[in-house]
């Protein structure tokens, strides 16, 4: 475990940043419950007159707070460049832009290594540039499509500008975009476009679709001069080519300015088939074959979030990968609060 986190010797450890969400959140909570039961009853012994909502904003935050004291060593001694946490909003918020904006605040504000995620949705958007004039570093979340990572930035711009006309600090302030390639995969109807069009659609087609789009991204994100990077999330072993599970999400993004986010079943996956994992910086330059690009093309689901413009930002709460995520999320808030409410309750 050295390798991955090394809290006397941070720079030597291969874990760079880490990143949460309410699943993840409630994940931790869940993996040391004793401890945390007890948390609650003293927030409740200290201030009686607490309700249970307010004590599970407090843990949550906690949570997001401990994560980020582990890495602000590597946070100061990288020159600020690495050991950023990823905290989220509470998801059921995500039609209230002022409650966003008011949370994403006390959530930068545990600690300098923070940045906040916040929807990549009609209203997201528009706390993405607050929060970016005000200086907030932020990770755009629930984010699938092309059309997503051009609207968001275009709002870190804007949001930019109103800084600097501000003179506000933007030294240490970061931006990413989150494309969750797994969810993107796995919650869409590829398989039912591809049913009604009677084309044939692989696992080979579906991570070439992901990374069709995260190239096109990079590209057009560079030629719009977004000052960020894209951020992978959600990332799955595979394809199957020849017998062999490969890392095409590593492999063929090769020589890409992009953050990883990499679960545990992907670093095992890493660990166990790095011997055959294919690095070559100039494929990120590398078109996507024709014959698939052609076949894809002919999907709707993947026409749309490969077009900059094929979606409207209205809609974005509506694509069915963010919209199932979203109730994911919601559904683990609704759960760790009520792992509060019951441990008041006992």
């Amino acid at each position: 475990m050295e390798r991955y986190y090394n809290s006397e010797n941070p720079l030597d450890q291969l874990i760079r940043g880490v990143t949460t969400n309410p699943p993840l959140s409630w994940a931790a909570v869940k993996d040391d419950s004793n401890f945390w039961k007890e948390w609650v009853l003293e927030q409740k012994r200290l201030d009686p007159q607490l309700d249970s909502h307010t004590i599970w904003w407090r843990l949550y935050k906690e949570t997001i707070r401990r994560g980020a004291e582990r890495f602000i060593a590597l946070f100061r001694r990288s020159g600020f460049k690495y050991g950023w946490l990823s905290g989220q909003v509470d998801p059921r918020i995500y039609n209230d832009e002022d409650a966003m904006v008011s949370q994403a605040a006390e959530i930068s504000s545990l600690s300098s290594n923070i940045m906040v995620k916040i929807p990549a949705t009609e209203l997201g958007l528009k706390v993405i540039e607050t929060l970016t004039a005000r200086g907030i570093s932020t990770n755009a979340t629930l984010g699938v499509i092309l059309p997503q990572f051009m609207a968001v930035a275009e709002a870190v711009k804007r949001g930019m500008r109103q800084a600097v006309s501000r003179k506000v600090d933007l030294s240490r302030w970061r931006s990413v975009i989150t494309m969750m390639v797994g969810r993107y995969e796995e919650l869409g109807t590829f398989r039912e476009d591809a049913d009604k069009k009677g084309v044939g659609v692989s696992d080979v087609d579906m991570k070439w679709a992901s990374i069709a789009i995260l190239k096109k991204a990079i590209h057009l994100l560079k030629e719009v001069g977004y000052p960020g990077k894209m951020l992978l999330g959600s990332m799955r072993p595979g394809p199957q080519v020849d017998g062999l599970t490969r890392l095409w999400y590593f492999e063929k993004l090769s020589g890409a300015d992009v953050v990883f986010t990499c679960g545990p079943k992907f670093i095992k996956a890493v660990d166990i088939l790095g011997s055959h994992i294919e690095f070559d910086s100039s494929t990120i330059n590398e078109a996507v074959p024709e014959p698939v690009l052609k076949k894809l093309k002919r999907l709707p689901y993947f026409s749309e979030g490969y077009d900059p413009k094929g979606m409207a930002p209205a809609d974005f709460i509506g694509h069915p990968a963010v919209k199932k995520s979203l109730d994911g999320f919601i559904q683990a808030t609704e759960e760790m609060e009520g792992f509060v409410l019951e441990t008041l309750s006992a």
